[in-house]
């Protein structure tokens, strides 16, 4: 008897993790919206303090062209999302530990240690786009922040499935 499963609920199965991956992502970014406004609300609005606090992100366009700071993002994400697949699969002998936490941790410690000094580090949507549409400086470099982590996620399951885990 074969263990396949049927091809009627596989694509069911796949439309509703394509479903449930749209919701996550409307509520992330409303979560986003809602803090970095109750953020901006608590703020001193005088004499450009926002600037000082934005924590925007944003590249130079004098040291980074725009394909260098969008690689930058990918590779970001890529790092994480292969690193967080790695350890949480146990086909690879990763049984769930304490360990897990640390090294997702600890790869999203040296990423933003990597990239703070080039692009402020995104890698991830919301963190890159919201505050900056939230202070009124969200421009043609958000799209790097916005599409450089997706594209860095997209790249990395493959990624995974057919080299780590194949």
């Amino acid at each position: 008897m074969s263990t396949r499963p049927s091809p009627s609920r596989s694509s069911s199965t796949r439309e509703s993790v394509f479903v449930g991956m749209i919701f996550y992502m409307i509520a992330q970014f409303a979560g986003g919206f809602a803090g970095a406004g109750v953020l901006y609300g608590l703020g001193n609005h005088g004499d450009d303090a926002l600037e000082n606090i934005s924590g925007g992100n944003s590249y130079n366009p004098e040291f980074l062209n725009w394909g260098q700071a969008f690689f930058f993002e990918v590779f970001g994400t890529m790092f994480l999302v292969l690193t967080i697949l790695s350890s949480i699969n146990e086909s690879r002998g990763h049984a769930p530990s304490y360990l897990q936490p640390l090294a997702i941790g600890l790869s999203i410690f040296v990423v933003h240690i990597w990239l703070i000094p080039y692009t402020n580090c995104a890698i991830n949507p919301v963190r890159g786009v919201v505050w900056n549409i939230i202070i009124g400086q969200a421009g043609n470099q958000s799209f790097i922040f916005l599409f450089g982590p997706l594209v860095g996620g997209g790249v990395a399951v493959p990624i995974f499935n057919f080299i780590f885990n194949p």
